[in-house]
């Protein structure tokens, strides 16, 4: 999603000619639509957004990563008690 996101917000006109061959496929004259700068402006906001959503997913995979590997190398337990013989 973080690709495609950034492929949206720099290049929206990708994005524009996309839906242009989507339509075209159901309806006649589909490639003489023309976007307007709103719409242009409304997929780069979405392109934003899925970097945003993408990056937030990135960062909470690392943490769960990384508390998974805490709780696998017995270095604490769940209620902070010690693991494994670990009574350090």
């Amino acid at each position: 999603m973080l690709l495609q996101g950034v492929v949206t917000a720099l290049f929206p006109q990708m994005s524009v000619s996309v839906v242009q061959k989507m339509i075209g496929k159901n309806f006649d004259n589909a490639a003489e639509l023309e976007a307007k700068p709103a719409y242009r402006r409304q997929i780069r906001a979405i392109g934003v957004g899925m970097i945003a959503a993408g990056g937030t997913d990135l960062l909470m995979q690392g943490g769960d990563a990384a508390a998974d590997g805490a709780a696998d190398s017995g270095h604490s337990g769940a209620d902070g008690t010690a693991v494994d013989g670990d009574d350090g």
